[in-house]
């Protein structure tokens, strides 16, 4: 089963996310088995990143949201919202999902 984590950074926050973006990483990557997809968000420019959307491969919301809580971004005090929802997959990679 897998969860979205969406987030969104609240305004004026670009600080926060360049001072925190190599711990993010870090942490991305120590749980890189976990992760279906990750990836910021930007705005209408593409010159400004506004929040990130994860697909979180994990069992419960409960595991999602420690997830979440343990996020250097999320201890940065980054994120205005954070919305997480089970996701089911209907494709991926181009071809239709077989479960």
């Amino acid at each position: 089963m897998a969860f979205l984590i969406l987030t969104m950074d609240k305004l004026g926050t670009e600080h926060i996310r360049a001072q925190f973006r190599a711990q993010h990483y870090a942490f991305l990557e120590e749980r890189a088995a976990s992760l279906v997809a990750s990836g910021g968000l930007q705005d209408d420019s593409g010159e400004t990143f506004i929040g990130a959307a994860i697909l979180l491969d994990c069992d419960t919301r409960a595991e999602a949201e420690a997830f979440v809580a343990a996020d250097p971004f999320t201890t940065a005090d980054l994120f205005e919202s954070v919305n997480i929802v089970r996701w089911k997959k209907a494709f991926l990679n181009g071809a239709r999902a077989t479960d």
